[in-house]
Parts: C-alpha cells; sequence; structure tokens
C-alpha cells in the first residue's frame, strides 16, 4: 500500500484524465480518460495497491473519484494559468462565492484520528479506502508545502500533471522537450510573422 505523502501516486490519480492534444512528429495524441467506468476505476486503484481483488465498489464511488479528481486538477489549472501564457481571466470571485473547487473539495473532509503511539494523523472518509489514501496524501503535502510542486503543464493543449522537480520549483512544462520547445516554436513564429 501506499504511504501519506506519496505525490506520484497523486500524479498517476490526476493523469488518469489525459488532455493532451496535440500532434508530435506526425502522430496526433488522442486525449482520453482512464476513469469513464466503475471497471475501470477498481482496475485503477488495483493497479496501484489501493484495493484488493475483492474491494467492491458502487457507482457513487465513481463518481467520488472523478469529482475528487476534477478538484484537484482545477487547483492546479488555478495555479497554473497565474502564469502569463495564459488568457486573461475573470475576476475573481469575493471570499463569500466559493470556487467549484472549493465545492468539490468540501466533499472530502479530513479529522484528526489517534495514530499509536500518542501521535495523530490525518484521515479522510471518502467512502473508498484507495481515495482516502489520495486525499490524505493531497493534505500532508500541502501541509508540508510540497503540494506546490505538483502542476499542470502550462501548454493548453497538455494539461498533464507533472512533479516539478526543477531547482527553483519555477517549472512550467511537463516537457521541455515537447511542450516547452513548441511553446517557444510557436511563440518564435509569432514573433518572426509580427
Amino acid at each position: 500500500m501506499h504511504g501519506a505523502g506519496d505525490l506520484d501516486l497523486v500524479e498517476q490519480f490526476l493523469n488518469t484524465l489525459d488532455q493532451r492534444a496535440f500532434t508530435r512528429h506526425g502522430r496526433e495524441h488522442t486525449a482520453a480518460d482512464e476513469l469513464t467506468s466503475l471497471e475501470a476505476l477498481t482496475a485503477w486503484l488495483q493497479a496501484h495497491d489501493l484495493a484488493s481483488a475483492d474491494t467492491a465498489l458502487h457507482p457513487r464511488d465513481l463518481d467520488t473519484a472523478v469529482a475528487l479528481r476534477t478538484a484537484l486538477r482545477d487547483v492546479l489549472g488555478d495555479a497554473s494559468t497565474s502564469a502569463p501564457l495564459q488568457a486573461p481571466r475573470e475576476p475573481a470571485l469575493s471570499q463569500a462565492d466559493p470556487t467549484p473547487a472549493e465545492n468539490l473539495l468540501a466533499r472530502f473532509p479530513l479529522r484528526l484520528v489517534p495514530d499509536p503511539p500518542g501521535r495523530l494523523r490525518l484521515a479522510a472518509a471518502t467512502g473508498v479506502a484507495g481515495l482516502d489514501v489520495i486525499v490524505e496524501t493531497v493534505a500532508a503535502s500541502a501541509a508540508t508545502g510540497r503540494w506546490a510542486r505538483l502542476k499542470l503543464c502550462a501548454a493548453p493543449d497538455c494539461r498533464w500533471a507533472f512533479h516539478d522537480t526543477s531547482r527553483s520549483g519555477a517549472g512550467r512544462w511537463c516537457s521541455m522537450e515537447i511542450c516547452g520547445n513548441r511553446h517557444k516554436t510557436r511563440s518564435y513564429r509569432q514573433r518572426r510573422s509580427g
């Protein structure tokens, strides 16, 4: 089983929604969603040691998984759209109006539970043990500041989740060789034609 703090697991969960829609070396990448059925969710959880072969899931569990993924991607998307690459955003909502991500995240409360000997830990109660691990990992990484290293690629036709390992923590691309170079090439062509 995975322990709290495994951001690679969260990254893989976020990338069950593949929004990449670009052509590279003449080959078009097609966007896909791995979590389109209860069987697909069960298989993903089992493949990541988050569920056993006898784990029984319900249709609401798929809804819960998709809502969690959507909320986390929305939070990361908000962070990546603050970069100059994106078009200007609409004015921020007032503090009284929760964002769609805040509304979704409210479905995933945490509580403190005793963790012997004499310790406490954060625990989620999504109803799906594998999703609890993901929520607890996100909470632990947010508390330590490591969450800031998980990002969505700034390329609008990519949006792949990646763990930013750059020294400064200012990485914008899932791959400099692919998305970063495509952006540089596009910018160069725009400057030359304008």
